[in-house]
Formats: structure tokens, C-alpha cells, sequence
């Protein structure tokens, strides 16, 4: 599990059920009287709309963390989360029209209405839908949750970090700051034979072979677009930035690349990724 690959939606979703999970504590009924009750002794009210949507929550976060969705009788667990949240934001909506419900018997005689945990939850619950629906949806609950800045940018895929400081490999030494090297005097008042130019930059080294090759986590610095595996010149999706992806198979000089819904592709331009 990759927890970089949560997006700000997720953020929303975790805090709205943290929310939803106070409130369960809190006092069902506003009454006068010396009674009082919360979600847990109400057993449907509480599985329902408090354990509901925070279960549909945690299905939610998990399936954003996997490489790979999973499914379970066919059905993905991130859209059976978003279910969740839907039903019980729908829960709350209708108890707190009738807040009483099994416990109408117990205040025939007093003036009872909604409690703080019924209006926290319902807070809550619609906050839960609302951003479980609109993270695919809308660019800003899209973006990153963490960043995925390193202390140190390694060195582009597939190339070696320059030697011997900046300019080009294989550089015997720099030229001194606004003129060039002087001349040095030989033996016997002689010059110093002028100094062979630089050999020529060393080739980048070949590709890894694939034998050797072990997914890892990368991130792209700007958005890349992956293309189909058997060719095609038509991108299947682009890679953003911020978010991390799967390399599983090294490709001649581009990588296989999987998205977080499970698609594969390559990604041709390795140029500046990230490495996790």
C-alpha cells in the first residue's frame, strides 16, 4: 500500500468519518426529560448511518492505497464504499425528520427533538457522501494529499549521475573564471605542449536487463501521457504529477507503467521521474 497515492477527497472522507464516529457518542434526543440516549443504544440507528458510513469510508481509503483495485463477488470495493456513504447520509437525512423512531413510547408525554449527535451526524454523513462523490470528479479533491517532493531528485531513469562535478562526463577540469588556462612554462624555458581536448562524453549505459528489473513506486514531474501496449500512438491516460504509479516491466528505454484503477501502459518519455 502506497499511502502517497491519497488525494485531498480522501482527506475530507477520513476527517467526515472521524466526525461521524464522535457524534455516535453524542445525545440521539434533545429532551427534558432525566433519559438519555446515543446511537449505540439504538442498534439499527448505529449500524446504519454511523458504522455504515464509516465502514464505507475505510473501504474508500483502503482501495486508493492498492496498486490494484480488489473486487469481492465482483463488485470493486471502492465504489461498495461510496455506496455506504450514500445510504447512510440517506439514514440520517430521514431519522432526524423523525427522530423518535422505536423510542416513541418512552416520550409520549414530552417535547423531544433532534439531539447533537443526530445533527453532528448528519453533518458529517453528507460531508462523507459529498466528497466520496466529487474526488473523481473535481481537480482540486484530485491533487495529492502528501507531496511527493524528496530531499534529493535522483538522477533521470536509466542514466548516471555526472562525475566530476557540472559539465559534460568525462570533463578533465574547469576553465578558471573569465579567461583561459594559462600556459604552463616546461622544462629548460620551454612551453608546455598544448593539452589534448576532452574525450568525447562516454555513451549512456544500456538498459537493465530484464531479468534484473524490480517494480518500484515512481512519480513524473509533469503530466506524461501513457500509451497502450501493443503500440498504439493513441495515449490511454496521462500520468499527473504528485500522484505515485507502479513500473512493473522495464519496456527498451520506457517502462510499463499501472495506474491506480488497475490500467497498463507504457510510458515512453522516463525522462526526471521520481523513484519512490
Amino acid at each position: 500500500m502506497n499511502i502517497r497515492s491519497l488525494t485531498r477527497g480522501d482527506g475530507v472522507v477520513i476527517g467526515a468519518a472521524v466526525l461521524l464516529f464522535i457524534a455516535s457518542f453524542l445525545d440521539t434526543f434533545d429532551s427534558s426529560g432525566s433519559k438519555s440516549f446515543n446511537a449505540w443504544d439504538n442498534l439499527g440507528l448505529v449500524m446504519s448511518m454511523y458504522v455504515g458510513g464509516i465502514v464505507g469510508a475505510v473501504l474508500i481509503v483502503l482501495t486508493r492505497m492498492m496498486p490494484q483495485p480488489r473486487k469481492v463477488a465482483g463488485l470493486d470495493l471502492g465504489q461498495l464504499g461510496v455506496g455506504l456513504t450514500v445510504f447512510a447520509a440517506w439514514t440520517s437525512f430521514w431519522t432526524i425528520l423523525d427522530p423518535l423512531g422505536a423510542f416513541s413510547d418512552v416520550y409520549q408525554d414530552t417535547n423531544v427533538g433532534a439531539g447533537s449527535g443526530l445533527i453532528l451526524g448528519l453533518i458529517a454523513a453528507l460531508l462523507l457522501a459529498g466528497a466520496a462523490i466529487a474526488t473523481p470528479l473535481v481537480p482540486a479533491l484530485k491533487a495529492a494529499l502528501l507531496s511527493a517532493s524528496a530531499p534529493a531528485a535522483p538522477a533521470p531513469y536509466g542514466m548516471q549521475q555526472a562525475q566530476g562535478g557540472y559539465g559534460y562526463p568525462g570533463a578533465q577540469q574547469q576553465q578558471p573564471f573569465g579567461g583561459q588556462q594559462p600556459q604552463q612554462a616546461g622544462p629548460f624555458g620551454g612551453q608546455q605542449p598544448q593539452q589534448q581536448a576532452a574525450p568525447a562524453p562516454a555513451p549512456a549505459p544500456a538498459p537493465a536487463p530484464a531479468g534484473d528489473f524490480s517494480p518500484f513506486w515512481f512519480a513524473v514531474p509533469v503530466p506524461r501521457p501513457l500509451f497502450a501496449e501493443d503500440g498504439s500512438p493513441t495515449p490511454i491516460a496521462e500520468l499527473a504529477p504528485g500522484t505515485w504509479y507502479l513500473a512493473v516491466e522495464q519496456r527498451g528505454p520506457g517502462l510499463v507503467a499501472q495506474t491506480q484503477d488497475g490500467r497498463r501502459g507504457v510510458l515512453q518519455d522516463t525522462s526526471g521521474i521520481q523513484r519512490g
